[in-house]
């Protein structure tokens, strides 16, 4: 692979495991430097920002609670000790309850949604200093925000309500230069997938459906956030792209 986004910086939140992993080492793989943020993942995240370093990036690993506001305004701070800009900018942090909507509370409204959803306005508002005029700003969404799925209710209506943000801020960062995107990724085997009870039954339900001969893996949606980070994708703009090997389109 050449070095196509060499003297790039990427911020991936949620980049220690699964899918920001893959996009980590994917877009390092191209020439990026990388900020790792976590939550829990210390070990993993340090492991990763290590394996990055191999290659001759530069890497450093942030820890940050990205609900909340004032964690990612400090996280800001000390990736401004590293960075002077931000030219890839991946929303991948997510967390959820898996319960019944009924069985929910206000509480667990507010976890989804500021985690899930309004994350990606915290890091917009405070990035956007950072980032020059041909930037992305790339969110994680699932199946979920289009689709009911068992015991997926809150986390399926923040990731309708992040994709809905998504087409909001493409406009308003339009006159940046910086384009907003998101993308869908279908069922896919990552630590994540453990808690779900029913994670037999969505893995072949999936399979039964997809129009593809092996299972989706993390890799594959780092590709896709890859794409939407090149030269020629630069008027995709307020766009939801699915990587889901044609599930949405026949399941």
């Amino acid at each position: 692979m050449s070095l196509i986004f060499a003297n790039k910086v990427a911020l991936i939140t949620g980049g220690a495991r699964g899918i920001g992993r893959a996009t980590a080492l994917k877009l390092s793989n191209a020439g990026c430097d990388i900020a790792i943020v976590y939550y829990n993942s210390s070990d993993e995240a340090k492991s990763l920002v290590e394996e990055i370093k191999k290659l001759g990036r530069r890497a450093v690993a942030i820890q940050a609670n990205v609900a909340d506001h004032q964690s990612v305004k400090d996280m800001f701070l000390i990736f401004r000790e590293h960075f002077t800009r931000l030219d890839f900018l991946v929303s991948n942090a997510a967390s959820g309850v898996l319960k019944p909507a009924m069985n929910m509370s206000t509480k667990h409204w507010r976890w989804c949604l500021e985690t899930n959803a309004l994350a990606l306005n915290h890091l917009a508002s405070e990035g956007r200093s950072m980032m020059p005029s041909g930037s992305r700003i790339i969110a994680l969404s699932s199946l979920g925000a289009s689709r009911a799925i068992p015991n997926y209710a809150f986390i399926g209506a923040s990731k309708a309500a992040l994709e809905a943000l998504v087409r909001s801020l493409s406009l308003e960062l339009a006159t940046d230069g910086i384009s907003v995107n998101t993308v869908s990724a279908g069922v896919v085997d990552t630590d994540a997938l453990k808690h779900f009870p029913n994670r037999e039954q969505l893995l072949d339900e999936y399979q039964a459906h997809a129009l593809s001969d092996r299972p989706l893996a993390p890799a594959d949606v780092a590709d896709a956030v890859y794409l939407l980070c090149l030269p020629e994708a630069a008027m995709i703009k307020g766009h939801t792209l699915f990587v889901d090997a044609g599930y949405s389109v026949v399941g």
